[in-house]
């Protein structure tokens, strides 16, 4: 089976099944395993800040972002289709008593002006205590259901600035920053370096089995290692799975473009396969949307399973497709293979 479903369902490479087997461990909740410690430190030293919190997973270290920043009753704003309030099931609202408000968007990226727009402008004769207080600008570099779309750095500057002045946190839930970066050549520290917090994601691109980290300033992260012991997020002998994440770190970042190649050859042949539509210059990085115009995605999708090729349902006539360590050429084209028939016998 060609898995094309997320970039979650890499397997660990036999090199980093290796660095597993041989973690030096303590114990994560007393914050001494040593393997976690230099993941952590490895991870703000790329992302530009003081400290790091390693986390189960990449739901946990954003809503630990969202609850360190915030309190009850505040007013997130983050853009349409936002992983915090599409993906993570409600939590901002069960966790974090907060709200988040939807930005207009173009492909997943706001602007500075919409960011003030939000902000309420309380007059003598309503005063600010009758306003939800925004207190919190996210940004999602990149952004997954834009399509995998990365920020022009010069627009998230101007967010990040626009927030500040309005003396509003930030926090990026970078994810797939590493995906952003191999696509432009920007270092993730460049795209993190107007943001309070961000989150980033071993487990995607990277190809590791577990696991995010939160970035920050040294009072932020411990902050958050409250919050990440309150949401049970705190695993003992983590080294294990920090390994895999340390050694994906380290020896995985420059293949990403690999991933960005294969879905742009799965994106061209798919511009010429009757009855698909999508917008080939959208695809920028590893996920690649289509639309079907014969029949249900569902059932796309389980026409192309019986071929061989797993991908998902993203709407009623949406497809996703993740390009991802392990997929290789022939895989793309066997899939292509696969979804030509489909299409070929409606």
């Amino acid at each position: 089976m060609i898995d094309l479903r997320s970039d979650t369902v890499t397997t660990p490479t036999p090199d980093m099944r290796r660095a597993i087997a041989e973690a030096e461990v303590g114990d994560d909740v007393f914050h001494d395993d040593p393997t976690v410690l230099s993941l952590e430190h490895r991870a703000a030293e790329i992302l530009g800040k003081e400290d790091a919190v390693y986390v189960p997973t990449g739901t946990m270290s954003n809503q630990i972002a969202l609850r360190t920043h915030t309190e009850p009753g505040d007013l997130v704003l983050a853009a349409e289709g936002a992983h915090i309030a599409s993906h993570e099931i409600g939590a901002p609202a069960a966790l974090a008593g907060v709200t988040v408000h939807a930005l207009p968007t173009h492909r997943g990226r706001f602007s500075a002006d919409d960011v003030l727009a939000a902000v309420p402008a309380p007059h003598e004769w309503l005063p600010s205590s009758l306003f939800q207080p925004p207190t919190l600008v996210e940004a999602e570099n990149t952004h997954n259901e834009a399509g995998g779309t990365v920020w022009p750095l010069d627009e998230l500057t101007a967010v990040t600035e626009a927030a500040r002045g309005a003396g509003m946190a930030t926090h990026l839930d970078g994810a797939r920053i590493w995906n952003a970066s191999a696509a432009t050549g920007i270092e993730p520290a460049a795209y993190a370096a107007g943001f309070d917090t961000v989150s980033v994601c071993f487990s995607k691109g990277l190809g590791a089995p577990v696991g995010s980290a939160l970035c920050g300033s040294a009072a932020l992260v411990e902050r958050a290692r409250r919050f990440k012991q309150m949401y049970g997020g705190g695993f003992r002998q983590a080294g294990l799975l920090a390994a895999g994440a340390l050694h994906a770190l380290e020896h995985h970042r420059e293949r990403i473009a690999e991933d960005h190649a294969a879905a742009a050859r799965l994106t061209a042949g798919l511009a010429e396969t009757p009855g698909i539509t999508i917008d080939a210059a959208a695809v920028e990085t590893n996920l690649v949307y289509f639309g079907v115009e014969t029949m249900p995605a569902v059932r796309f999708c389980e026409e192309v399973h019986a071929r061989g090729a797993w991908m998902l349902p993203a709407g009623a006539h949406r497809v996703r497709a993740v390009t991802h360590l392990g997929i290789t050429t022939a895989d793309i084209d066997t899939a292509l293979g696969a979804i030509g028939e489909v299409m070929a016998g409606v």
